[in-house]
């Protein structure tokens, strides 16, 4: 008993830690976890926000009616070792993605994070979770005396060394442990770039990292002599050199620290792509995104606009199910093409059994938007001043809209006229959804003079706020 503090303190301080760095990375998220330390201790569970809320039957299947987790553990508790870490795979629960293993140290530990529907890919966050198991080994290992409480501080700036951990995995099994490609310098090299503007004007094009035994098999539009290609450490000129791909299907390629030359080939056998797209870019491991980049750092977005809160507005609404999901497809398609074309946009979803009139320009013969002609048009007509009127019966009736009503509370001065006039207008108009494209900020969703937020909220867990038995989470659950 005299241990549990010191091992509530390890839990509490590495889930900290590990939530910061995954917000960081992919959003605002959850941490979880269920371990048992030694081989006659029972399961416990710590999920202080309720992010395993809902999987009880699958946890009580697992944990609880079967001891099989139990029986796998092969190895001697011994706290004295702990880097030998038997994974234990992602459980493949909706909503979720989870990394485990087994330790001298701790004989059963898997840990939880939230899986957002915008992830480029879910391995880095594994790598993550992964590391969380080692951290929590070691630590538990180290005891009291000599636990430095800095696996909180180390998860928390993971992001980069995430994001190798899985491209160096997926190389070893694409290309065997014999590789030249170093990934480290990579990354550096493409958030340095990433931060480099020319003239004002941020980098556009691909740089692709290749194996040098593979240029053999490439051929390069133009390629450099060996004595003058660029080195990758002089950020400046090789920030030069992208404006040469800049909107065209040619790319830099680059080998072990040098610029090679200028291709228009995909990628050979293996590759690691930088797609530069002005302000933020995604990192792709041959034609599969990675992460995307921003403002320094890597994250985890496809850097698409999730819109959660319509489709369960939509889902919530008196509509026909399918209907409702023909009709966040097409809010779907204009919100991204106007954050692809950079420009803000309004779009009023008018529920009600017969559209409302609004001020701007009608239609005499409304749009049906599941046509992409008309759709198409919709996404042009959505650069005019004023919102799109979107009906119900997934036409468009008007647009250039004015969007009136008076003040609310919620309203902000930093956010600009079409988010106040939005949410205004909402305040007074019943069974109306308006979607708001910033050029520069998140996408809004409002109704009834408020911002929608997702159904979850990170609310703090009435039962477990310290790690309790998973049997007693599970029938207070009941």
């Amino acid at each position: 008993m005299a241990e549990y503090p010191f091992i509530r303190r390890c839990i509490t301080e590495t889930m900290e830690g590990l939530r910061e760095g995954l917000t960081l990375f992919s959003a605002s998220s959850r941490t979880a976890v269920i371990y048992s330390i030694k081989p006659d201790d029972p399961i416990f569970i710590f999920d202080p926000q309720n992010l395993l809320i809902g999987h009880e039957p699958k946890f009580k299947e697992l944990y609880i009616d079967s001891d099989d987790w139990h029986k796998k553990n092969s190895l001697r508790y011994d706290k004295k070792k702990f880097s030998n870490v038997i994974p234990e795979k992602n459980l493949e629960l909706a909503g979720l993605i989870s990394y485990g293993g087994r330790s001298s140290s701790v004989g059963y530990q898997m840990w939880f994070t939230d899986h957002h529907p915008d992830m480029c890919c879910i391995g880095p966050t594994e790598r993550w979770l992964e590391q969380a198991v080692y951290r929590f080994s070691h630590d538990i290992a180290n005891e009291e005396e000599l636990y430095t409480g800095i696996s909180g501080g180390f998860l928390k700036e993971y992001a980069t060394h995430a994001v190798r951990d899985y491209l160096v995995d997926e190389m070893n099994v694409l290309l065997g442990w014999d590789t030249q490609i170093r990934v480290y310098p990579i990354l550096e090299a493409i958030l340095k770039i990433s931060r480099t503007p020319e003239e004002g004007e941020w980098p556009i094009g691909k740089l692709m990292f290749v194996e040098k035994q593979s240029l053999d098999k490439m051929n390069f539009t133009a390629e450099f002599p060996e004595e003058e290609q660029p080195v990758l450490d002089n950020v400046k000129h090789i920030r030069k050199l992208l404006q040469t791909v800049e909107n065209s299907d040619l790319k830099l390629v680059a080998a072990e620290n040098t610029i090679i030359g200028i291709s228009g080939e995909d990628h050979p056998d293996f590759s690691i792509t930088a797609d530069f797209r002005g302000k933020y870019g995604f990192l792709k491991l041959n034609k599969n995104r990675v992460c995307s980049f921003s403002d320094g750092s890597f994250q985890s977005t496809t850097r698409k606009a999730k819109l959660v809160q319509v489709e369960e507005a939509l889902m919530d609404s008196d509509m026909d199910p399918e209907d409702a999901t023909d009709l966040f497809k097409i809010i779907t398609g204009i919100v991204h093409n106007a954050a692809s074309q950079r420009h803000g946009c309004t779009i009023v979803v008018d529920l009600n059994e017969h559209p409302g009139f609004m001020m701007g320009h009608s239609l005499v013969n409304p749009l049906d938007l599941r046509n992409p002609e008309s759709l198409e048009l919709a996404k042009s007509l959505s650069k005019v001043d004023g919102a799109l009127h979107i009906g119900a019966d997934l036409k468009l009736h008007d647009f250039a809209c004015l969007l009136e009503g008076s003040y609310v509370p919620g309203e902000s001065r930093g956010r600009g006229a079409r988010f106040n006039s939005a949410l205004r207008f909402t305040a007074e108009h019943e069974s109306m959804i308006v979607i708001v494209v910033s050029s520069d900020n998140p996408v809004s969703v409002m109704m009834g003079g408020t911002v929608l937020e997702t159904k979850w909220k990170h609310e703090a867990s009435l039962i477990c706020k310290i790690p309790v038995p998973l049997e007693h989470w599970v029938a207070a659950s009941d």
